[in-house]
């Protein structure tokens, strides 16, 4: 078993009003390693300047953290098959919207990873379909949501 911990901090401006929901949305995620991300509302839910669009928000994140979750355990599949990748990429989505019990939800991910193998690396269509979905089976991430996660490799 193993704990994982954020610090997600946020402070209201010193001109700010609050109670009347006119205050910026801005803050922070600090994670253990040192890093610190800028996050916000998302603009499409909460408008600017209320929100910060450059800012990362919790929807992008979750479909990203989807994305390098099934990327992380391809990559260690693809290399216990001794497949040499060089390079891997996800133009990952998520869909918003109403679960069955009305509530907004992110009701699907599509993953759609692309992995650049080595010359003379010989993968076919089935076996990469294959290893993405063992990875998804993997997933510790995907094993957690109730999210719809579409896997749809693009071959290069």
């Amino acid at each position: 078993m193993s704990k994982y911990s954020a610090t997600v901090f946020w402070q209201r401006g010193l001109d700010e009003a609050f109670i009347d929901n006119r205050y910026s949305r801005a803050h922070q995620w600090q994670f253990d390693g040192g890093v610190v991300v800028p996050a916000s509302a998302s603009p499409s839910i909460v408008p600017e300047p209320h929100a910060v669009a450059a800012n990362v928000d919790p929807e992008e994140a979750f479909v990203a953290a989807l994305s390098s979750c099934h990327m992380l355990f391809f990559l260690s599949l693809a290399a216990k098959q001794q497949w040499q990748v060089e390079r891997y990429q996800d133009n990952a989505e998520g869909l918003m919207a109403k679960n069955p019990q009305g509530r907004m939800a992110m009701t699907q991910v599509w993953l759609r990873p692309q992995a650049l193998f080595a010359a003379g690396t010989e993968v076919t269509e089935a076996q990469l379909n294959a290893l993405h979905h063992k990875a998804h089976e993997l997933c510790f991430l995907a094993n957690s949501v109730l999210t719809d996660i579409l896997i749809e490799p693009v071959l290069p």
